[in-house]
């Protein structure tokens, strides 16, 4: 079934797995979640040996063990969750693998914009039918949050900063009092949350102030704020888990050069510390420099180097493919990387070898064309 979508939520793409641990798990579950919170944290961190399972379970989300443990409990208890951080740092991945194990159905999904309304988080109504029969159940389209709640199962709400002051203060009401009126009715007028109804929310850090949570929405929620990742050996195991799932799912045979993947990551790791010591936003990169665009270099480059080249995968393309992903702003995000180019990877090709003089000159090429 997986095979027949473009991308398949978690709950279809695991199947397998999860079905293995829910016929294993005698632990006490919650509500009427479908796995015991330990097998829901082994789904999502990955199996050792002292488990003692027949198979092995495929770690999936790579952070902190303590980030994971504190948002089962958090949902266990029947609050909401809030997980803050930067751009990149699996705050979604993390939320649909949770509510996948919780319930095995991570597509109730609110998209938090400046555009999102009340009806988005709780109900609009079927226009023909409303003119045919009046306005009813029947006639009522619910909302993913709406539906979570009846069927007593997780709701998400991505970049919930980014919706307006409104839509955040109908949420306040959802979350204290688990139960949406519906005015426009005089009968079966009210819609409550069943057991096993929670919501899982996403900030973006850097959208601190664009609509800042209230005090009292924030204290309907357990903050879980994810940090970046600056340990080198996570990041290559998230860059290479992700790439591996990008070569399966377009059939691709293409080896990934560990030397590559350390160019990559020292590359983003110099860049990361060059805006870290910048004195203005003009001497930053656009970019947020973050795990996830990483990837995105990296996926650019290996279906470049499939479609267009000799299907190996080579430095110059991989130096060609960053500058063209990270040079948002002309002529500001070129002349921080040209500088970056001449003083730090110049440098490091005559001294490193290998890879890396390959490397200087793909990006060269790259940054002289874009110029």
């Amino acid at each position: 079934m997986s095979d027949d979508m473009l991308r398949a939520p978690a709950e279809v793409k695991y199947a397998e797995e999860l079905d293995y641990l829910e016929s294993i798990d005698k632990g006490p579950k919650p509500f009427s979640w479908r796995l015991s919170p330990r097998m829901i944290r082994l789904f999502i961190l990955g199996s050792e040996r002292s488990d003692g399972i027949d198979r092995e379970i495929a770690q999936k989300w790579f952070g902190d063990r303590s980030f994971v443990e504190r948002s089962i409990v958090t949902l266990a208890s029947d609050r909401g969750l809030l997980l803050l951080g930067d751009p990149g740092t699996g705050k979604s991945w993390l939320a649909e693998l949770l509510a996948a194990a919780i319930c095995r159905n991570s597509t109730l999904v609110v998209q938090g914009t400046a555009g999102t309304t009340e009806d988005h988080i709780k109900y609009s109504w079927n226009v023909s039918m409303v003119i045919a029969k009046g306005q009813s159940r029947e006639s009522m389209i619910p909302s993913p949050i709406m539906t979570a709640m009846e069927g007593g199962v997780i709701g998400r709400f991505e970049e919930l900063t980014r919706s307006t002051s409104d839509v955040q203060d109908a949420l306040i009401s959802i979350l204290s009092e688990k139960y949406v009126s519906i005015p426009e009715l005089d009968d079966d007028n009210i819609v409550f949350a069943q057991p096993g109804f929670s919501i899982i929310a996403t900030a973006n850090s850097r959208d601190r102030g664009v609509n800042d949570l209230s005090s009292a929405l924030k204290r309907r929620f357990n903050f879980v704020r994810i940090p970046v990742v600056t340990n080198k050996k996570s990041e290559a195991e998230i860059v290479r888990f992700r790439t591996e799932e990008l070569l399966r799912r377009h059939q691709i045979e293409l080896d990934l050069p560990p030397t590559l993947l350390d160019i990559l990551l020292q590359s983003f790791a110099d860049l990361r510390s060059a805006a870290a010591s910048a004195t203005s936003d003009d001497e930053k990169l656009e970019s947020a420099l973050s795990t996830a665009e990483q990837i995105g270099v990296l996926e650019d480059a290996i279906l470049h180097s499939n479609f267009f080249g000799d299907r190996v995968l080579r430095a110059q393309t991989l130096a060609g493919s960053l500058v063209g992903s990270l040079a948002r702003r002309s002529p500001e995000d070129l002349a921080i990387l040209n500088k970056y180019w001449h003083g730090v990877v110049e440098p490091r090709s005559k001294k490193a070898g290998g890879e890396w003089p390959e490397f200087l000159e793909g990006g060269r090429e790259a940054i002289s064309t874009l110029s």
